[in-house]
Parts: structure tokens; sequence; C-alpha cells
């Protein structure tokens, strides 16, 4: 959290990353097929910034890299990620210190190869359903942009 005396003005949310990510797999040379070590690995070294939220009263002051630096090192894992569409037209993760790492772009709009990464579990280990068309509509054509950062 970020605060401005007793308002809260800013937070940053981090959470556990996910599986296999085409920019991490290019970033740290990987080949995409994981292990049980390799899967501990990620978990306790690797944790992604999921969300930066800050007051618009106070965007544009000059605060969000320092915030976003400070939350980072805060973690107590050694690398963090980000994924951000915004990547495109906001350079803060860059300025923050974090390497964009470029990745291929994949085509959108196919809505079942689109499910097989993001849709829900049929059951505990079944396929995976097919996404709603409002979600995949919302997110077929998404190219976020993949950072990473060393503590």
């Amino acid at each position: 959290m970020l605060w401005d005396g007793a308002r809260a003005i800013g937070i940053c949310v981090f959470s556990a990353p996910a599986v296999s990510l085409a920019g991490r797999n290019r970033y740290f040379g990987l080949s995409g097929t994981w292990s049980g070590v390799g899967l501990r690995a990620v978990s306790t070294q690797l944790v992604c910034l999921s969300r930066v939220v800050l007051d618009p009263a106070y965007r544009g002051a000059g605060i969000a890299v320092d915030f976003v630096r400070a939350s980072c090192r805060a973690q107590p894992f050694e690398w963090v990620e980000v994924l951000a569409e915004m990547g495109h037209l906001n350079p803060l993760f860059e300025r923050a210190g974090f390497t964009r790492v470029e990745t291929e772009t994949r085509e959108g709009g196919n809505r079942a190869a689109h499910s097989d990464l993001w849709g829900t579990r049929t059951g505990v280990v079944g396929r995976k359903r097919l996404l709603r068309a409002e979600s995949h509509a919302k997110s077929a054509w998404a190219r976020p942009v993949y950072y990473v950062w060393r503590k």
C-alpha cells in the first residue's frame, strides 16, 4: 500500500505466477516443459506483479516508478514478472528497472486455443471448458508485454 498520511492512495498486488509464459521461457531459456523441480523453483523464486493502482489525483506526480520499485524490493522473491497490455503505451515498468522481453506475436481469435490457456477445468484433471463468448471477445486480441525484474 502507498499512503499519504492516513489516506491510501495506491496498491501493488502480487500473485502466484502462471505455470508457463512465452516471455519467461524466452528470457530464462526454458523449454516450456515443466518438472516438479522446475515448478518448485518458479514458485519459490518468482512472483507476479498483477496490479498497480494509483489514485487518479496522484497520477502524473512522478511517484509510481518509486512505488513499484519499493513494492518489488519488499517481496521475499528474487524475481518479479509483469504482463501488461499498457506496456505498449506507458514505459512505467521499464523506468522502474524491469527488462522488457520481446515475444512472438500470436494469432488471436481462436476461441478453442484461447480456452486451452485460460479456461477453467471441467474437473480436477479434465479438459478446460470453452471460454464464454464475452470473455473471449474481451481478451482474444490482447498482446501484453512481458517484463522481468531481479532483486
